[in-house]
């Protein structure tokens, strides 16, 4: 995997598609084992290697993502997050367009446990999460899709597929919330393009960039998804 910034309280790399963020039913490796054997092999550790998981990707979304190699940088992150200086931006590919160019989404998701699958619903409905987002349109294709720029305010489970799915805009490739669109084994285009947080130690800013691959759909537009 790419390392994308490391020292000795983080960890950041660039996550591959289709790789689970940690231990899941599937049982295929995931992201937070992969790591921990990387760390354990290559500064030969003794015994178990702490990695703290402090956000999440779903698993067909690729990009940055972050790691804390110790519990006070995990304590910390996860403070970062909580008090949303956690920064996340994602570009994602879309059929359609929204309404406006650029705008701010807020809805409120509850997550069905049983069928791993979320909806948007009303405000106080028990167990909903106020879900926040504010997107922008980098450029449109003549095929009818779309390149989003996203940045996350919240991280609720599926958030950005959900929201703009819910606005008959779904993500290309996404057969959860967009299958009446996208043809079976289309990988899903979002990306985690940018991770920015203040170093739980130093407190200066790390900024950690990831572009995706240039293949369909994101090499429609080259000259916006390889730089933020």
């Amino acid at each position: 995997m790419r390392i994308l910034y490391e020292d000795n309280h983080l960890l950041s790399v660039e996550k591959p598609v289709n790789v689970p963020t940690q231990e899941d039913a599937s049982g295929d490796p995931d992201m937070l084992t992969l790591l921990k054997e990387d760390l354990k092999h290559r500064y030969q550790k003794p015994g178990n290697v702490y990695l703290g998981l402090v956000h999440r990707l779903d698993r067909p979304v690729g990009g940055a993502m972050i790691f804390a190699k110790t519990s006070k940088a995990a304590s910390r992150l996860s403070e970062a997050v909580r008090s949303r200086s956690f920064e996340k931006t994602y570009l994602a590919v879309i059929h359609g367009a929204p309404k406006v160019s650029q705008g701010r989404l807020t809805d409120y998701l509850l997550k069905d446990e049983r069928t791993n699958t979320v909806s948007v619903v009303p405000k106080g409905t028990p167990g909903a999460k106020e879900a926040i987002l504010d997107y922008r349109i980098l450029g449109t294709a003549q095929d009818g899709y779309s390149l989003v720029q996203v940045e996350l305010h919240t991280g609720r489970p599926h958030q950005i597929r959900v929201q703009f799915s819910h606005r008959g805009c779904p993500l290309y490739g996404d057969q959860k919330y967009g299958a009446q669109v996208n043809k079976p084994g289309q990988q899903i285009a979002l990306w985690s393009a940018f991770v920015g947080v203040p170093h739980p130690v130093t407190k200066e800013p790390v900024e950690l960039k990831s572009a995706p691959p240039q293949q369909y759909p994101w090499n429609l537009w080259p000259e916006r998804t390889l730089q933020l």
